[in-house]
């Protein structure tokens, strides 16, 4: 069935209210300053009697210039001095991050997000991976998912050829759109050759996996000139794609006040260009891993999902749900035991802590039972599209249907719009449900994320 097929106007209606992606539970809303560093060695204790792998996720937040739709924690600069003191902080965490963990656990998964990861220069590049390397134990090549976000502007094949010589196997690249009205619109011109050619080169390298980012409804955008894009992806043959969709949120991302309003996609016209997106990604043989992944039937997601192990994390889908999460740099989110922590917000107050010999952790939570037990069923819900009730059941110790007993009338009402399937032995979300997966996962949420909406982007 086409995308198109799957909804009618009323149910969009009814459905399209905010709501969270789901990068945790209970999402960074409720991350509160009470949780100390104390809170976190106890975590961190908790972790090592555990022994599970471990992933680590570098924050590099400088950008040479803004992009208009960014909500990202950054830091616009065209100075490229500005980023030394800043990794020199960063050496100082990863080191004290790494005394505090068993030296035997091996990190499976390691990522350097942004911000512009390639801000930085190539010595710079060396040695923050010499540091991380001589600090943490890093799995080899063939078992370790090493990942960096790449602005291709930033990029070269020189550049890309050393990121393979660090050990970097997987790259993701910002794309946005290709087409030119919409780029002069956001703020990020981007030449189809500046892309393709790094793609290139990561392929000539040996890079395991290639992925791009896309977003839909950015201003200028129609499903006629998102689809050229797309047909030029394709051609590209990237291993994963995420699609993201533009959330218009101006009151809280500075930049985003730059986009003029009257240039956005409808909403009606935003819901074509997901159904066309869809559809022409699923016939050119890519799997719809859910909200906004796609991905190639052989790639490690696809993989992961047909058997279960797919994850959830503040990047996004992922793979390795065992591995503790540490967060390093400025902002980073962490996932140690059953916590979320978070990293100072601004480069001062992130430098003066470690300056400090302080771990600059400045918030956190620290989750209940119920909390995990939600969080299971809206991580096997947004990964799986289905639950195994009498599993979940006995694996967390609670009779589902007596625990959710107010949840039921949400359930029987997504069954009516044929959003789900469920009996008593467990939940299957059907093809409309899938898109709007996050409405489903809304109703588990305890903390009423419904009255929040300021806070989250639209389900549609």
């Amino acid at each position: 069935m086409a995308a198109s097929e799957l909804f009618n106007e009323s149910l969009i209606r009814r459905y399209d209210i905010s709501g969270p992606r789901y990068t945790s539970y209970p999402t960074a809303v409720e991350f509160n300053e009470s949780f100390t560093n104390e809170d976190y060695l106890q975590q961190v204790e908790h972790s090592n009697q555990r022994g599970n792998p471990l992933s680590l996720y570098l924050h590099i937040p400088f950008c040479d210039t803004v992009c208009f739709y960014c909500a990202c924690n950054k830091i616009i600069t065209k100075n490229r001095l500005h980023a030394q003191p800043y990794l020199e902080s960063l050496h100082k965490e990863i080191a004290m991050q790494a005394e505090l963990f068993d030296s035997q656990r091996q990190v499976r998964q390691l990522h350097w997000g942004g911000g512009t990861p390639t801000f930085i220069s190539t010595d710079q590049m060396i040695a923050l991976m010499s540091v991380t390397r001589q600090h943490f134990n890093l799995a080899d090549d063939d078992n370790g998912e090493f990942s960096i976000e790449i602005d291709p502007r930033e990029a070269d094949p020189e550049r890309i050829k050393l990121l393979r010589q660090l050990g970097f196997n997987r790259l993701s690249l910002g794309i946005q759109d290709f087409n030119p009205e919409v780029q002069k619109a956001v703020n990020r011109i981007q030449s189809e050759q500046q892309t393709l050619s790094v793609m290139q080169a990561a392929r000539t390298e040996g890079f395991k996996s290639i992925s791009v980012d896309l977003i839909y409804g950015l201003p200028k955008q129609s499903v006629k000139s998102f689809s050229e894009t797309l047909e030029k992806i394709i051609a590209a043959s990237p291993d994963r794609l995420s699609v993201f969709n533009y959330a218009h949120m101006p009151a809280n991302f500075k930049p985003q006040r730059q986009i003029k309003s009257e240039e956005l996609p409808s909403a009606s016209e935003k819901l074509a260009i997901l159904y066309q997106t869809i559809d022409q990604l699923t016939e050119a043989g890519y799997v719809y891993i859910g909200m906004d992944h796609f991905a190639k039937p052989d790639n490690e997601l696809a993989i992961a999902q047909r058997q279960g192990q797919l994850h959830r994390n503040f990047q996004g889908y992922a793979t390795h749900a065992d591995c503790d999460l540490i967060g390093l740099g400025m902002t980073s989110i962490g996932s140690v035991a059953n916590a979320y922590m978070q990293n100072e917000k601004t480069l001062e107050s992130y430098q003066q802590r470690l300056a400090n010999n302080e771990l600059p952790i400045f918030r956190g939570y620290k989750l209940s039972h119920d909390d995990i037990i939600r969080r299971q069923i809206i991580t096997r819900l947004i990964c799986d599209f289905s639950l195994d009730i009498q599993a979940i059941e006995e694996q967390l110790g609670y009779d589902f249907f007596s625990y959710f007993v107010d949840v039921i009338p949400a359930l029987r009402q997504f069954a009516k719009d044929q959003l789900l399937e469920f009996d008593t032995q467990s939940i299957r979300i059907l093809p409309a449900g899938r898109l709007l997966i996050r409405n489903i996962c809304l109703v588990f949420d305890r903390y009423s994320q419904q009255h929040q909406q300021s806070r989250f982007s639209k389900a549609i």
